[in-house]
């Protein structure tokens, strides 16, 4: 991957309901612009995604979404759901005076670019999406419930703070619990999440240290806004992504997604490939969720630039991508 440029302009974006969104800008002023969505929901923007694409040819842009991050207020609930996300979305690119651009996003980022760029197809140039999370029942039973025999151990440990009767339904009750938690009990729970979530994507031996001090604080703000989401399904009708990928027919839209993903399951990629009429997909062998295994990391470079090379135009630049299924 090519060195983390630095951002060239910073700033704060009101965008109402008392919210304001970090936002910055990176790459080349006149390059090709790009929105990167970061995951979560309740992450923050990284700067390190900024590797996945030419600097010199592309225009970066990045934000914490509400409530996340350097955005205020951090950890807000209050006027934080999907909807309010793709309006920001797009005020951010109607403040930028873009036309087009290329909306690219990973896990929670692939579902929010995903309900984007149905709403607004007319502003993008095409899609880009990695670690497809659906924000499915599914997907919350996969990962709580069912992936258990991957680090039983770690598992039993979050499940320990569920009374006898909610251990076996944890995709509801984890949600639920920590909104509902009291400050002293918060930290355990946000704990023993992490750890199991890092389980998953690294295995049960990878090393792991629950935050403490302000890195406690923040994670207990970011996990309680991924709380309120997952609580409320994300915000979106079941089945959402069927009527969404199929409004993206004709626009070009890559799909990655590791073959070992146990955060998100490829069956996730599969299915939005199907329903995209002229999706590509690219199942990476041996990768998990993280988009900085190496040959993940090598495919979205590749796939950021062709698309570079065509500028956007016209969807065959990224239809040359090798279709693998």
């Amino acid at each position: 991957m090519a060195p983390t440029p630095d951002p060239w302009s910073v700033f704060a974006l009101d965008v109402g309901d008392g919210h304001r969104l970090h936002v910055e800008q990176s790459g080349a002023p006149d390059g090709l612009p790009v929105v990167c969505l970061h995951g979560g929901p309740g992450s923050g923007m990284a700067a390190a995604h900024r590797q996945f694409f030419d600097a010199t040819r592309y225009r970066i842009i990045q934000f914490d979404q509400r409530g996340c991050g350097r955005s205020t207020p951090r950890g807000a609930l209050a006027h934080n759901t999907t909807a309010h996300l793709v309006a920001d979305i797009e005020r951010i690119r109607q403040h930028l005076g873009i036309d087009r651009w290329l909306v690219f996003g990973g896990s929670w980022g692939a579902t929010l670019a995903l309900a984007y760029a149905a709403a607004h197809r007319s502003a993008c140039l095409g899609v880009i999406l990695r670690g497809v999370f659906l924000a499915s029942a599914d997907d919350l039973r996969r990962f709580f419930d069912e992936g258990q025999r991957h680090a039983p151990a770690i598992h039993a440990r979050l499940a320990a703070l569920a009374p006898p009767g909610a251990r076996a339904k944890l995709a509801h009750w984890v949600p639920t619990a920590l909104l509902a938690a009291r400050p002293a009990d918060q930290a355990a729970l946000v704990g023993a999440w992490m750890a199991w979530e890092n389980a998953l994507d690294n295995g049960p031996a990878a090393p792991f240290a629950p935050p403490t001090g302000e890195a406690l604080a923040a994670a207990i703000d970011k996990y309680r806004v991924q709380a309120h989401y997952l609580q409320h399904g994300c915000f979106l009708e079941d089945g959402w992504w069927r009527h969404a990928a199929a409004a993206l027919a004709g626009l070009p839209v890559a799909i990655l997604h590791g073959t070992l993903d146990r955060i998100c399951h490829p069956d996730n990629a599969r299915a939005v490939h199907a329903a995209c009429p002229g999706s590509t997909l690219q199942l990476i062998d041996g990768c998990g969720h993280s988009p900085f295994a190496p040959a993940m990391a090598a495919a979205l470079v590749e796939t950021t630039g062709r698309f570079a090379a065509g500028r956007g135009e016209p969807p065959s630049s990224l239809l040359a991508i090798n279709r693998l299924s």
